[in-house]
């Protein structure tokens, strides 16, 4: 009988032990992307050629291709993990890009190399889907209006670029990644990136007119660093 109130405590031990165990701490990193320089004046898109997508927009939309704000923020910078961390497993869950009101929404959208990318046209017309991949085939398809999505996935990690072949004022970017700690850029140039695991990081930044620029980043425990990225924005030639 002594041995078996010796054993049920140890037992009980273990078991809030093993219960009370939670994940592993994670740390963050933040941060802002700024430029210095004069960016290029973005022009007016003109949608006269499709007056129901023109509607949709008054004032007129500018280009996107360099969109700043307040504080030489910069918006639409791709801010993710390049190296430091396995690759992460795919998501099960499918990613989602609109073309709506003669535009793609969003303008650039961040994914993981084998998710399944579903394309949505919301539009009450026909749009033109043309990716452009260097290291992924190349495809080109058109949507009518009400149709399915149209399913894909991308193997390689790589920046694409998309385009509309009817409506050429209609131009984004893919950004296919090996990882699933990434952001986008807001209005004000922020971003963060969260549940880090103590470790080294890489962290990349890519803007599609300016390109990429990288730094090292420790994390420990449940701490956030901050960094910034400066693009440095030159005259045209």
């Amino acid at each position: 009988m002594r041995l078996r109130y010796i054993l049920i405590p140890a037992v009980v031990a273990m078991t809030v032990m093993v219960s009370t165990a939670g994940p592993a701490p994670s740390g963050a990193i933040e941060g802002k992307a700024t430029f210095t320089g004069t960016p290029p004046k973005m022009n007016t898109i003109d949608m006269g050629k499709e007056p129901t997508c023109a509607k949709e927009h008054n004032p007129p939309l500018l280009g996107q291709n360099v969109v700043t704000g307040s504080a030489n923020a910069l918006r639409y910078v791709v801010v993710y993990v390049s190296a430091g961390e396995p690759a992460s497993p795919i998501p099960s869950e499918p990613i989602r890009f609109d073309q709506k009101g003669c535009m793609y929404v969003p303008h650039i959208l961040p994914m993981q190399a084998r998710q399944i990318l579903q394309i949505y046209n919301n539009d009450s017309l026909a749009h033109n889907i043309h990716p452009l991949p260097k290291l992924n085939p190349e495809w080109n398809k058109s949507q009518r209006a009400g149709s399915m999505p149209i399913n894909t996935s991308w193997d390689k990690p790589e920046f694409i670029e998309v385009k509309c072949d009817i409506h050429p004022w209609m131009h984004g970017y893919f950004a296919v990644l090996n990882t699933s700690h990434y952001a986008v850029t807001d209005d004000n140039g922020n971003f963060s990136l969260r549940g880090l695991l103590p470790g080294k990081y890489t962290i990349t930044a890519w803007q599609e007119q300016y390109g990429s620029q990288s730094q090292e980043v420790v994390v420990g425990g449940t701490e956030t660093k901050n960094i910034d990225f400066v693009f440095k924005i030159k005259p045209p030639l």
